[in-house]
């Protein structure tokens, strides 16, 4: 598809996910400012925090997680499953259970742990069974107004929890930071619109470097979670295959898998995130690594952030992927919002 042909995108794109993606700098702007205003009852005693979530609201949490990870004093881990690990018991637990729709059943089921257990608790949704049983049980919910995918709700949930945090007196006030990478979004996302052709518009021609290939993201430090959101999006968005690494674990054994199968490698395309924020070692071993993919024959590339501070880094690095994988959506010629694979599993599920 001619990514510059605008009538297309809206014969395709009936749900108008790319009004998300175009939004979401106000969405986390929203999203601080909200945070600012919800109940946060005093909470004392804590000596670790677990972040329960799937899909789009858990990414949220992992973001959250690596930008904080430098200056908060507590141990924060994200949790994706039924279970508790065992470690999550009494007062001295802080367990946040984020559910966009606040039906996500793996979620609901950690949340029915944590109370037994006799954690602290506090919930994030736009509502279902997570605001109900939140409400009965006295436990406060944090709630937002969102109509759409919770991956397009990537703002809220990110946003809400570095407020959450912020107001616990974990971190430094991130205030400042925030506003400068809103600035920094918006100013990138100038080169990035639907209106911008592709010969101008690096996310259309990344689009395209990617039809037809296997993509494969690399990020370490701050970006280690935005590279598993580009594949998240590049798979829910454009229905297609995508993978994530970290460095510098990929160095320890993904570096030697770089000969077989022949065919597969060879339709694969290995793409870089790097910001200024990048441990100097970490910055270094993406050179390395991409220059020996490539003396494999491997297709790479580099993608920058942009700004000065690490949460300018992951913004802009996050945006650019949301935009990458819209357009890919665009090349392959499917609707970017429905995803009728996983809501088929969730009906057999049930």
């Amino acid at each position: 598809m001619n990514l510059d042909d605008f009538s297309a995108f809206q014969q395709l794109d009936t749900q108008n996910m790319l009004a998300h993606i175009d939004g979401l700098p106000d969405q986390l702007q929203t999203a601080w400012e909200l945070s600012r205003h919800l109940p946060l009852p005093e909470m004392t005693g804590i000596r670790q925090i677990l972040i329960a979530g799937m899909g789009g609201s858990a990414i949220g949490a992992d973001l959250l997680s690596a930008y904080i990870a430098p200056n908060c004093p507590l141990p924060v881990a994200v949790h994706r499953d039924y279970e508790l690990p065992g470690w999550a018991q009494g007062k001295e637990t802080l367990f946040i259970a984020s559910s966009h729709s606040g039906n996500t059943e793996e979620t609901l089921s950690a949340f029915e742990t944590a109370r037994e257990r006799g954690c602290q608790i506090l919930t994030i949704s736009t509502g279902g069974k997570l605001e109900a049983e939140s409400a009965a049980g006295a436990i406060p919910n944090w709630k937002f107004d969102h109509k759409g995918q919770p991956r397009a709700a990537v703002g809220f949930s990110f946003g809400l929890l570095l407020g959450l945090f912020d107001r616990l007196g974990l971190i430094p006030n991130p205030a400042l930071e925030l506003k400068s990478a809103l600035v920094e979004m918006r100013q990138q996302q100038a080169g990035l619109l639907i209106t911008i052709p592709a010969a101008q518009n690096p996310a259309k021609r990344m689009a395209g470097q990617l039809v037809g290939r296997l993509p494969v993201i690399l990020g370490s430090g701050f970006l280690a979670p935005v590279s598993r959101r580009w594949k998240g999006q590049i798979s829910e968005v454009a229905k297609a295959w995508a993978q994530f690494e970290y460095l510098p674990e990929a160095d320890h054994n993904t570096m030697a898998g770089l000969s077989h199968p022949e065919e597969v490698l060879q339709r694969m395309i290995v793409l870089f995130l790097r910001a200024p924020s990048d441990h100097p070692r970490n910055r270094l071993r993406a050179d390395l690594t991409r220059k020996g993919f490539m003396l494999e024959g491997l297709n790479t590339d580099f993608i920058d952030a942009a700004g000065d501070t690490p949460l300018a880094h992951i913004w802009t690095t996050l945006h650019m992927g949301d935009y990458v994988s819209y357009y890919l959506a665009m090349a392959y010629g499917v609707d970017p919002t429905p995803i009728p694979a996983i809501e088929g599993l969730k009906a057999e599920m049930k």
